[in-house]
C-alpha cells in the first residue's frame, strides 16, 4: 500500500477525527457495534483530503472505511504477537482513589511506564504527526473510545467492573459487559429497530441539533496540545466512581 507524506492540513483534520470520537462517550458503550458506531460518526466530520489521507493508512481489507477496523484492536489483543497492546486498553486507578493522576496511573502489570491506553493515545499522536510509516489508525481510533468507556479507567481492585456482578434485565452478567456490549445491543433492539446504522443517524442528528452548543467543549484541549486523554481519562474516572457509589447505595438499601 503506497503512502505520501502528510500535510500540516491533513494531520489536523485527521486528529480532529479523533476528538469527534469522544463527542458520543455519553450514549455509547464499547463493544464492536460501539466502536464501529464511534468511527462511523467521526468519518463524517473529515474533509475531503483528510478523507484521502486516512484511506491510505488503512489495510486493503478495510476497503476504504475506517468504521470496519475499529474493533480490530479488541479482536487481535488475545494473539500472542499482540499481548503487548493488552494493557493499552485502559488505565487503573488505586482502588477509591477518585482521580487519575498520569505520573501515578499509567503503567502495566508489569510496572512499564507509559503502558495504558493514555500512553497509547499520546503515543500513537507523535507518530502521526512525524508520518511514521508504520502508522496504523485502526488502534488510535479504538483507543480514544476506549478512554471514555468509564469501566475502562478506574478501580484496580474491581478489574474495571469485572468483578462486580449485576443483573441486565432478566441476565446475570458483570458491570463491565454491560458497558462494553449490553447497553448498545438493547438500545439498537429496542429503540432502532436491531438496525446500528439508524441509531448512527439518531446520534448525528443530535450532533448536529441538540448538542451543537456542546460541540466547541468536546474539541478543547487545555494548553493547546494537540490531544488530551488525561482530560478524557478524569471525566471517565469520576464517572467510574458515580457508578461505584450508587451500586454501594443500592446493595446498603
Amino acid at each position: 500500500m503506497g503512502f505520501r507524506r502528510m500535510g500540516c492540513h491533513d494531520l489536523l483534520w485527521i486528529v480532529r477525527l479523533f476528538f469527534l470520537m469522544q463527542l458520543v462517550h455519553v450514549v455509547f458503550s464499547w463493544g464492536k457495534h460501539g466502536h464501529y458506531a464511534v468511527c462511523k460518526i467521526a468519518e463524517g466530520y473529515l474533509t475531503k483530503d483528510a478523507t484521502a489521507t486516512v484511506k491510505e493508512l488503512l489495510p486493503d481489507y478495510a476497503n476504504g472505511e475506517l468504521a470496519s477496523v475499529c474493533s480490530w484492536p479488541d479482536d487481535i489483543k488475545w494473539y500472542y504477537r499482540w499481548y503487548w497492546t493488552s494493557p493499552l486498553h485502559y488505565v487503573d486507578t488505586p482502588s477509591f482513589k477518585c482521580n487519575y493522576n498520569y505520573g501515578r496511573d499509567c503503567y502495566d502489570s508489569s510496572g512499564r511506564r507509559n503502558n495504558c491506553v493514555t500512553g497509547a493515545i499520546f503515543n500513537y499522536t507523535k507518530q502521526l504527526f512525524s508520518a511514521y510509516q508504520g502508522y496504523n489508525p485502526n488502534l488510535k481510533s479504538h483507543y480514544m473510545a476506549d478512554v471514555h468507556q468509564p469501566l475502562h479507567v478506574g478501580f484496580t481492585g474491581d478489574l474495571g467492573g469485572s468483578i462486580l456482578k449485576v443483573r441486565w434485565y432478566r441476565k446475570k452478567t458483570n458491570l463491565h459487559h454491560v458497558w462494553d456490549t449490553l447497553i448498545i445491543d438493547t438500545a439498537v433492539k429496542t429503540f432502532y429497530g436491531s438496525d446500528l446504522s439508524t441509531m448512527v443517524r439518531a446520534i448525528q442528528r443530535n450532533i448536529t441539533d441538540a448538542w451543537s452548543s456542546d460541540i466547541s467543549s468536546w474539541n478543547y484541549c487545555r494548553h493547546h496540545k494537540r490531544v488530551c486523554p488525561n482530560q478524557y481519562a478524569a471525566e471517565s474516572v469520576r464517572l467510574h466512581v458515580t457508578l461505584r457509589i450508587r451500586m454501594l447505595n443500592q446493595e446498603a438499601s
